[in-house]
């Protein structure tokens, strides 16, 4: 589970004094300051981040950190072909034009291409990495075959067609709005599984996919997260799973993550973190979700180490049925003096849940090995880049989280990079609702936003628990599992965020920074997080429908007493809170009834929640909300450039490993496709 950037990055989650003070620039003259934007293009900002701290790591740390990074790399194709079957053929032919094209690269038509191809490296594919609703070229389809007509053919995945017919097969892919529309479809009243086009299914309905999970249940063993690492086929009229293992789909470049996972082991810091690799190892070999359950378990259990990594199937947001795990990849360091402020929070978490405003029976009387840091991104791969998440909490399974606990993460250098830009942004001035709002958010909007997160993964996620012989929520809440548990986590977050209790350990100074947390919550939910989607459209991605499902809830509960107002000034929309403690017991209130739903399996009471409140939009704020940004220029999206490690030898021996700041993100994508390609365009 994680938590992503609300629009500007704004929810963001770090230890405020020390993550910034250790990425920023040198106060060194002498030396030139760390630009930390890098490219703009289309609706996309993007960044670089710094990862300070890295030189002074052991040699044996560095070795893992770059073994690991490798191995997170090797799998970059499986993302991308999970998301849509074609897109492995479209960004080899993208890159084949990019690196051969001999024709003139300049023009209205270059640069649209261009463009085009930096949306699909950015977005792991043809649909918007945040929207996914395809996303359509500004260039004819005329100037692909001149493009493709004019590159070197052996750069191209032609597979024996000719130049002629390779650019009108790809015509329908690329240009018609109608073909394969939306990668993850979560529109209530279809089926979900055919509406998505996604790679996790092939020829099955949503139907035949959870009577095929309710019998694997109820026959085998129901804590498993079956359908996490496989593609579910009708193959000769027969369902089949095809498991993403060495010698199932996915091979060749899982072989590739086993190869860099066992140097990884040889450098492990202790035996819990060389048990979480080897038992990770052993489930790439044999599929078996027992082996990740293994795995997952050992890295729970290991707090001590400093290099840490996540590798796998983990999120499940892609698959509209919450199932498959998308692959990513994130490998980091502990940030020593940023983590003391979240740890002040896990070690609480008994108070928090003993005082949540759930029902007793829903609350865990034993909260269990909850671990709490924050880190330094070292890098990052697949669901994981170039949008990154803030914050972490791992592992989904339920049942280990109950057993064994989780950890929780928040990435301080990734949000340093966006406070570095943030800092600059008018955004504050334009939408805040009065002067006072103003300056309280100027004052204290990033604390909160620590605070937010951190509350978010550590408590948020850790929370509650679900009745005795109440299915997981994939089974139970099915296409709504992931907006209301993001919901969830965000209430407890909101919830707590203005209790004394976080003044009474010190991590905050008073009150008014929960005040600004819910300044800038609901101004963002109900307002701002709309110039992210395009006019006529509706919220499609978790974590914007659980945004506005919170704050369009508490709106209209608290309408009657004005808790929040909507009102107008000079022909622009604002919103106000007027009783920040009358919020406080709403969130309370929506906390309480989401918890019931995830405990007691209600789909019909969520469903009912999602729909009513975190869906529609208002078409005519919308189009007000992109008329006020756009004098702003301010990218509603951004992402990241990663750093790169440059191991040092000496014959074969690693003996240094450096990390170099690459500037331009066309050239790392290109890069990434000449040395971390492993896949066929077929899969």
């Amino acid at each position: 589970m994680r938590i992503a950037p609300a629009l500007g990055a704004m929810l963001a989650g770090i230890a405020f004094s020390s993550a910034v003070s250790a990425a920023a620039p040198s106060a060194d003259p002498a030396v030139a300051p760390f630009e930390f934007k890098a490219d703009r293009f289309a609706d996309i900002q993007v960044l670089r981040y710094q990862v300070p701290g890295f030189e002074q790591l052991s040699l044996r740390q560095k070795r893992l950190a770059y073994y690991l990074t490798q191995a997170g790399l090797a799998g970059r194709d499986i993302f991308w072909d999970q998301k849509y079957r074609h897109n492995l053929l479209v960004r080899k032919t993208l890159e084949g034009i990019l690196t051969s094209y001999s024709g003139p690269r300049s023009g209205p038509e270059w640069e649209a291409f261009t463009t085009y191809a930096k949306r699909v490296f950015f977005a792991s594919g043809i649909h918007h990495h945040y929207g996914n609703a395809k996303m359509l070229p500004e260039f004819s389809p005329a100037y692909l075959a001149s493009l493709i007509a004019k590159s070197d053919a052996a750069q191209l995945p032609l597979a024996g067609k000719s130049v002629t017919a390779f650019a009108e097969d790809l015509t329908p892919i690329l240009f018609d709005p109608k073909t394969d529309a939306k990668s993850t479809n979560l529109d209530a009243g279809i089926d979900n599984v055919l509406g998505s086009a996604n790679n996790f299914y092939r020829g099955v309905t949503a139907a035949e996919v959870e009577a095929y999970y309710a019998e694997k249940t109820r026959t085998g063993n129901p804590r498993l997260s079956y359908g996490l690492n496989s593609q579910l086929a009708k193959i000769d009229g027969q369902l089949v799973e095809r498991t993403w293992k060495v010698g199932g789909m996915y091979g060749p470049a899982i072989e590739q993550i086993v190869g860099w996972l066992q140097k990884a082991a040889t450098v492990a810091e202790n035996d819990l973190q060389k048990q979480t690799i080897e038992h990770l190892i052993r489930f790439y070999q044999t599929g078996d979700i027992n082996d990740f359950d293994q795995s997952c378990i050992a890295w729970v259990k290991d707090t001590q180490s400093r290099v840490d990594f996540v590798n796998g199937f983990i999120e499940v947001y892609v698959d509209s049925l919450q199932k498959r795990g998308s692959y990513e990849s994130v490998v980091s360091m502990r940030d020593e003096v940023a983590t003391k402020r979240i740890a002040a929070i896990s070690d609480q978490a008994q108070w928090f849940e003993d005082h949540a405003p759930i029902m007793k029976a829903h609350k865990k009387a034993s909260v269990k090995g909850i671990s709490a840091k924050v880190i330094t991104v070292i890098g990052e791969t697949g669901d994981a880049a170039p949008s990154t998440p803030i914050g972490i909490n791992l592992p989904n399974a339920e049942w280990i989280r109950e057993q064994h606990g989780s950890k929780s993460v928040s990435l301080s250098n990734i949000t340093a990079s966006y406070n570095d830009v943030q800092s600059k942004s008018p955004v504050t001035a334009e939408f805040g609702s009065s002067p006072e709002v103003i300056t309280r958010l100027k004052q204290w909007s990033a604390l909160a936003s620590d605070l937010h997160t951190d509350m978010h993964e550590v408590i948020g996620h850790a929370s509650g628990q679900i009745n005795p012989g109440v299915g997981t929520t994939d089974q139970t809440l099915k296409n709504y599992a992931g907006t209301l548990e993001e919901a969830r986590a965000d209430l407890v977050a909101l919830y707590y965020i203005m209790d004394p209790k976080l003044v009474e350990i010190g991590v905050m100074p008073s009150l008014a920074v929960g005040q600004a947390g819910y300044d800038k919550y609901v101004m963002n939910a109900l307002i701002t997080q709309l110039y992210r989607i395009q006019p006529g459209h509706n919220l499609e991605e978790a974590h914007m429908r659980n945004r506005q499902l919170v704050a369009a809830w508490a709106y209209e509960k608290g309408r009657a007493e004005n808790v929040i107002e909507r009102f107008s000034r000079d022909g622009k929309t604002f919103v106000r809170i007027n009783d920040y403690a009358r919020l406080r017991a709403l969130f309370g209130d929506l906390l309480r009834e989401i918890q019931r739903i995830k405990s007691e399996g209600d789909f019909e009471a969520g469903k009912a929640l999602v729909e009513n409140y975190g869906v529609k939009v208002d078409q005519a704020l919308l189009t007000e909300v992109h008329h006020r940004y756009a004098p702003l220029n301010i990218a509603p999206y951004m992402g990241f450039i990663q750093p790169k490690l440059l191991p040092v030898q000496k014959g074969d021996e690693i003996v240094d490993v450096r990390v170099e700041y690459p500037t331009d993100f066309l050239s790392q994508m290109l890069e990434y496709g000449r040395e971390h390609a492993f896949l066929p365009v077929e899969n």
